[in-house]
């Protein structure tokens, strides 16, 4: 089957495209002479709405940046790195700040460990200047002999499965009791009888 035979099924040329066909030797002449006589391609600038190029000031060299500058939390190399820098020395004072605040706290820490340990020796020295008073011998006696006998006594109930919660927390009441009572009879006894040197 030929293309005439397929053209001539197909749907038929009005009469201005019967007009209007140029023979192919004509349309190759034609072209030929186009081409001798057409001028060359003038250059040109894409336009693209992607990029537009801004100029960073700060940089050496001139660069494009995207369309969406304008919103663009930071928009140039010098702006990012004076951004990191900050961030950087905010870092650097929280740093310095809180090794401050560490030497502070130690100073203070020392400063509380020396008065605590002045105060220790202090009475310390008062119970060694004061160790022939008998309110003082009295006391060492008493309670020496109370924690001994508490915990002689503890540990036969615990043996024998009798200590509980109930009796401790007696016993504690009752060691309470007594220790009120000791401070202010030792209290009065070393004001009025038995004064400390």
């Amino acid at each position: 089957m030929s293309y005439a035979d397929i053209a001539a099924k197909g749907p038929k040329q009005s009469p201005e495209e019967v007009g209007c066909c140029i023979s192919p030797l004509i349309m190759c002449q034609w072209l030929t002479f186009a081409r001798r006589t057409r001028a060359a391609p003038v250059p040109s600038i894409e336009h693209s709405e992607e990029s537009s190029s801004l100029v960073d000031v700060d940089s050496p060299h001139v660069s494009s940046v995207n369309s969406d500058y304008k919103e663009q939390e930071i928009k140039t190399d010098t702006q990012a790195e004076r951004i990191e820098h900050e961030a950087e020395d905010k870092a650097r004072a929280a740093e310095q700040k809180t090794e401050a605040a560490a030497a502070e706290t130690k100073k203070k820490a020392a400063t509380k460990g020396k008065q605590v340990k002045d105060s220790l020796k202090k009475d310390g020295q008062k119970l060694s200047e004061n160790r022939d008073n008998p309110v003082v011998i009295g006391n060492a006696l008493i309670w020496g002999l109370a924690t001994v006998t508490i915990g002689y006594g503890a540990y036969k109930k615990q043996s024998e499965g009798k200590l509980d919660w109930q009796l401790a927390g007696t016993v504690a009441g009752c060691v309470g009791a007594f220790a009120v009572a000791d401070y202010f009879g030792s209290k009065w006894l070393l004001e009025n009888k038995y004064p400390p040197k």
